[in-house]
């Protein structure tokens, strides 16, 4: 599977243990930045917590939004154009999403950024870009639920 789970909302504990309870073995990290104001969630002691939990991380840099266009839709609040143009920048990141198409088929695989709303988050963009190129089954954790990818049930 590949799975999607923001972090916002939930302390690393709850977090590790929600993955733990899907059966999440990999964590792709695909914030460009990989720093958060929420304890536990930046870099070293993320990955940290997740190693000592036994699911691996890996970061994917290029995965992640540009500053240009976050900082863009911070300003306009226009979803749809924020869309246009990440996706855009998505159609140039080819070999990384391939990568991260072969680790889904692997292992179960998860995206992480800090959205809670898995509508409103680039990472569901990237998870069905990869699931184009060959990518395990999409769905999308929740603290409380599993959510099969809307889109992709449409195509299905």
């Amino acid at each position: 599977m590949l799975y999607t789970f923001g972090y916002e909302g939930l302390a690393i504990d709850q977090y590790i243990a929600r993955l733990q309870e899907v059966g999440v073995k990999t964590i792709v990290d695909v914030r460009q930045l990989p720093l958060s104001r929420k304890r536990g969630f930046s870099k070293r002691s993320f990955s940290e917590a997740l190693e000592k939990s036994g699911i691996a991380y890996l970061h994917s840099p290029t995965l992640g939004c540009p500053k240009a266009i976050r900082d863009a839709y911070k300003v306009s609040g226009d979803w749809d154009q924020y869309t246009t143009a990440f996706m855009a920048y998505l159609r140039t990141q080819d070999a990384s999403i391939r990568e991260l198409a072969k680790i889904s088929r692997a292992t179960n695989a998860c995206l992480v950024c800090f959205e809670a709303d898995f509508n409103f988050c680039h990472r569901t963009f990237v998870a069905r870009a990869a699931h184009q190129r060959g990518a395990s089954t999409v769905a999308h954790i929740t603290a409380k639920t599993v959510t099969a990818d809307s889109r992709l049930r449409v195509a299905a």
